[in-house]
């Protein structure tokens, strides 16, 4: 069991994130659910997203999420970058620099490794034409970031 877990306070909203969440990410499950009375409602659930343990709790209204806490999500690939970003804005918000908003308000850092390889190479001025180019960008691409690199 993981020591830190991630706990989500939703609005009413549980059974929707629980079964939203372990679509988006590949390896994941609904780990136990809790339920209020025998057919009640989700009040609280824990799911695995690729490994990583999220508790999920249902509560009053005004539960908000803001951006001083997110999910930074390493992807290997653009096609990983773009599936989850894609299923993640649904009913979302794109934001600057790999972040996307989703429907029930958590925010997530969709980034590529290719990024902080880039960002660390000894060249000071690949490193900082990588940044330019990365807050530039919405959703992150990684040819574009190769390109700045190149200095192209």
């Amino acid at each position: 069991m993981q020591k830190i877990t991630p706990f989500l306070l939703l609005d009413g909203r549980a059974d929707e994130a629980m079964n939203f969440y372990t679509s988006v990410f590949k390896n994941s499950k609904i780990v136990d659910v809790t339920r209020s009375g025998d057919a009640g409602p989700v009040f609280g659930a824990t799911i695995e997203l690729d490994g990583e343990r999220f508790q999920l709790l249902n509560v009053g209204p005004k539960a908000d999420f803001t951006a001083a806490i997110s999910f930074f999500v390493n992807c290997e690939t653009q096609a990983e970058v773009d599936e989850l970003w894609d299923k993640l804005l649904v009913g979302g918000a794109p934001l600057r620099c790999g972040w996307v908003k989703d429907k029930f308000g958590v925010h997530w850092q969709i980034i590529p490794s290719a990024l902080g390889r880039l960002m660390r190479d000894k060249d000071a001025g690949k490193s900082q034409r990588v940044m330019q180019a990365m807050m530039q960008m919405i959703k992150i691409d990684i040819a574009g970031l190769e390109r700045a690199a190149q200095g192209a």
